[in-house]
């Protein structure tokens, strides 16, 4: 993975909190719906997915980084949510570092020059895979 140049928005250490539409929109998947949207969409694209971020406490989030703009143009099955300027208010998502201490927040899949954010609609289709999948 490419991480000599990380994105303007990843923070040089630790994890900072990042307003949903400027740099990237996110969507927000819980648990095991969540962690298998991950797993599907990593399977996919062989480990080039784009940045997906995961919470290790409380619900369990995984946030999938999509281009900013792009999130409230599809539409997601329950449980799964767009956060983006369009989306009805102001949305922020936890960013780690590309290394280091970073706990709570880890990267499932870091943003590489080659593949800065998660592509929309193979999101979508990966979650509706892990849908069926988790029934």
């Amino acid at each position: 993975m490419n991480r000599e140049t990380p994105p303007s928005w990843v923070p040089a250490s630790g994890h900072a909190l990042r307003h949903a539409g400027i740099h990237f929109d996110a969507v927000r998947i819980e648990g095991i719906l969540g962690e298998q949207a991950a797993y599907e969409i990593l399977q996919f694209t062989d480990f080039q997915a784009g940045p997906i971020v995961r919470e290790g406490t409380g619900a369990r989030n995984m946030y999938f980084l999509l281009p900013p703009q792009t999130a409230a143009a599809h539409r997601w099955p329950a449980g799964v949510r767009a956060l983006s300027r369009n989306a009805g208010g102001a949305a922020f998502v936890g960013v780690p570092a590309m290394d280091g201490d970073t706990w709570p927040l880890g990267w499932q899949s870091l943003p590489t020059d080659e593949v800065p954010f998660v592509d929309g609609e193979l999101l979508l289709e990966m979650v509706e895979r892990a849908v069926r999948a988790v029934r």
